[in-house]
Formats: C-alpha cells, sequence, structure tokens
C-alpha cells in the first residue's frame, strides 16, 4: 500500500507542516491531478482546502503539470521543474513524472488555499469582556488615589 510524506504550506505566515499518511488515508489522494483542491480532513486540518502544489517519486523525480498521467516520461525541458538551465536558449532531456498522483509517488506539496471562517461573535464578545475589565481597573487606581 501507498505511503506518503505530505508537506503542507501555509503562505500567509510562512511555516510549513510535515504530515505521514499511510494505507486507507492514501486512497482519497490517489488518482488526484497537480493543481486540484481537496478537502484538509484527509491530512487532519478540519475546515481546510488544500491544493496539491507538487511532489516526487519515490527515485526523486519531480511532478511536471504540463506531463500528462502518472508515469515517468522522458521529455525536452528549457527551465522550470526538473531542470535549470545553465545558459540562455539551452534545452536538455529529462525524466520527469507525470502530473497523477500514484503509489509510486513518495512526497506530495501542498498549500492552504483556504482557512475556516472564524464566527464574528466569539470577536465581539472578547472585546465586550475586554471593556468591562479596563473601567473596573480605572474604578480601582481611582479608590487607591483618594
Amino acid at each position: 500500500m501507498a505511503k506518503f510524506k505530505i508537506i503542507i504550506s501555509d503562505p500567509e505566515t510562512g511555516t510549513s507542516k510535515t504530515v505521514e499518511v499511510e494505507e486507507t488515508r492514501t486512497i482519497p489522494l490517489i488518482g488526484r491531478k497537480m493543481g486540484e483542491t481537496i478537502d484538509g480532513s484527509i491530512m487532519g486540518l478540519p475546515g481546510h482546502k488544500l491544493q496539491i502544489t507538487g511532489g516526487s517519486d519515490k527515485d526523486g523525480f519531480p511532478i511536471r503539470s504540463n506531463v500528462h498521467g502518472g508515469v515517468r516520461r522522458r521529455v525536452v525541458l528549457s527551465g522550470g521543474i526538473g531542470f535549470n538551465p545553465q545558459s540562455k536558449g539551452e534545452r536538455r532531456r529529462k525524466t520527469v513524472r507525470g502530473n497523477v498522483i500514484t503509489d509510486e509517488i513518495v512526497q506530495i506539496n501542498m498549500k492552504i488555499v483556504e482557512k475556516p471562517k472564524r464566527p464574528k461573535e466569539k470577536k465581539k464578545a472578547k472585546e465586550k469582556e475586554e471593556k468591562p475589565k479596563k473601567e473596573v481597573e480605572e474604578e480601582a487606581q481611582a479608590t487607591n488615589s483618594a
């Protein structure tokens, strides 16, 4: 059965979190394409929406979005994921993985696209609680100085 190491990045804070997923929890991911949005409850983040941004297979070949299918292919690249040209106009044939997640994928990169909405009532309740505390402190200071 498949085992994935999933890196979840939060663009707002700039942090990332690593989650290991095994056995039955991998089933919702197999067959998904790069760029798709999935529910975060699969990864233990209920209420979040996650987008698949990349990954690599068991031998380290990267997933490339414009290579279709879940197989390895040798394609001519002029830059981007899988090839960093050393001179202008350089092209080279490189092996990359298709954009579909299969059981041969080891690492999947994701980013948080949508966070759960927090109810506004809680924020208002906190503000109301803070105001009386300030008034109580002011009254205490007034009685102490008198």
